[in-house]
């Protein structure tokens, strides 16, 4: 008798793959163009080094995308997950290239060094999975889903309500004019509609498209309301190379590479919620060989950036909540979202079309999606053991407050020293700290083996609930 092929391993039809890949880099497209666009006019680049700094970013996306779906020996988890640059790198990027003469080169040259740095640690952060067990990795999913409501509400708004306008080199904010217009909010809300209607009267196929299904919808009555514009679709060239060192040979610094190497050990341990998500979501089990692997390929990743003129890589939040959506756990299906990312970099036209995707298109969808990463921790949550174990509740409550913190009160560590921020506005790092820690003070740490069997009968448990 064969072996069952999990449903993770499992490759589907092509005609099933296509849509279900472009639904993954739909979703996450807005974010993985975010960060060039930024840092690139916050270095009052031109806008063809800008446009090569994005076409850059969806190739190097698609390449450390495919390093972690496919895999190699000992490097990429093999579960389903896209890659893309972490907004956690904005901040100190932007310090760094203003700080003396380090500028672009500076930037790359730390990236670098961060990569090269995450592929050495990965084994030692993946060993922390003992200090993972149920009650905070539930804890750490839903402040993930919280967190990431933001993203969504704000597409859904059209934007962020204030927008970086830069200055002299100095980059300022001022208020958004676009944001939370009753014509944008009026296309949010129908996409959202036309997606629970699939997913309440579709069946089969039609029903794991249905964010994609209503991103189409979404873009047809854009279009119509003169929203959606193509004009840069026009512009654009069909093909584009990408090739290292567009910008020169990187530069090392010290400062700057410590720096960054400090921003990785945020993105790994940000990962290793990720894949802990993953692994709840899609019934794979991710034991510390499998962590280790994931966390490494997040290091070759971000060494693949700073190659080719971009920047660090993790693994998207957004997409988790897809998988949550649509139910389909094939690691195939992001595998061609990579490929796709790929084309979309080599050929600027086509990248320039996804592009021209509005914002308020993207947040009916992300509304589902995002709730649906708040409601994975909230189930795993469900089969913790309260009962006997009250000081539990304690580590939800304190956590999730601490994860809050850079959501309601952005400013609220405005007085800590600036090399710190990276660490305190993540409010998915926050309640991953502070939840392990009160893990630790009241229930102690147990083995890796106690702790994968307490993940099991937990997993268990809210699979029969």
């Amino acid at each position: 008798m064969s072996e069952t092929v999990h449903p993770v391993d499992q490759m589907l039809p092509l005609r099933q793959i296509v849509p279900l890949a472009l639904q993954h880099v739909l979703v996450m497209y807005a974010g993985a163009v975010a960060v060039p666009l930024i840092v690139g006019r916050a270095l009052n680049l031109s806008p063809q080094d800008v446009a090569f700094l994005i076409s850059a970013d969806l190739f190097a996306c698609g390449i450390a995308t495919l390093v972690q779906c496919w895999g190699f020996k000992g490097v990429g988890i093999r579960l389903p997950v896209m890659m893309g640059v972490t907004f956690a790198s904005v901040g100190p990027m932007i310090s760094i290239a203003n700080s003396g003469d380090v500028g672009l080169l500076g930037i790359f040259g730390s990236v670098i060094a961060a990569g090269v740095f995450g592929i050495l640690i990965a084994p030692f952060i993946s060993r922390l999975l003992p200090l993972f067990p149920p009650v905070v990795t539930g804890t750490i999913i839903l402040v993930i889903g919280i967190s990431l409501m933001r993203v969504g509400i704000n597409w859904a708004g059209g934007g962020l309500p204030m927008l970086t306008r830069v200055v002299d080199g100095v980059p300022g904010s001022f208020p958004n004019p676009n944001y939370a217009q009753p014509q944008g909010l009026m296309i949010a809300g129908f996409v959202l509609c036309v997606i629970l209607a699939l997913l309440r009267w579709a069946k089969g196929f039609l029903r794991n498209v249905a964010v994609l299904l209503g991103i189409v919808a979404g873009c047809a009555l854009a279009a119509v309301l003169g929203v959606m514009h193509f004009e840069k679709v026009g512009e654009a060239p069909w093909v584009g190379v990408v090739l290292p060192f567009h910008f020169g040979v990187p530069s090392f610094h010290l400062i700057p590479v410590l720096t960054m190497c400090i921003v990785m050990i945020v993105v790994m341990i940000e990962s290793l919620g990720m894949f802990l998500a993953l692994g709840e979501i899609t019934e794979k089990k991710v034991d510390q060989k499998a962590l280790a692997r994931g966390l490494r390929a997040d290091g070759v990743g971000t060494l693949i950036g700073g190659l080719f003129n971009t920047f660090p890589y993790t693994s998207f939040s957004q997409n988790v909540g897809l998988v949550g959506v649509t139910g389909v756990r094939s690691r195939w299906v992001t595998v061609a979202g990579g490929l796709i990312m790929v084309v979309l970099g080599l050929l600027p036209k086509m990248s320039a079309l996804v592009e021209s995707v509005p914002q308020v298109v993207l947040g009916g969808a992300g509304l589902v999606m995002f709730g649906m990463v708040a409601a994975t921790g909230a189930r795993i949550l469900g089969a913790v053991d309260f009962k006997t174990k009250p000081n539990n509740l304690f580590v939800v409550a304190i956590s999730i407050g601490f994860g809050m913190i850079p959501l309601v009160a952005p400013n609220f560590f405005k007085s800590f020293p600036h090399d710190l921020h990276p660490l305190l506005e993540s409010g998915i790092l926050l309640g991953a700290i502070v939840s392990v820690a009160l893990n630790v003070f009241f229930n102690g740490v147990v083995s890796a083996e106690e702790a994968e069997a307490e993940a099991a009968r937990a997993a268990s448990s809210a699979e029969h609930a």
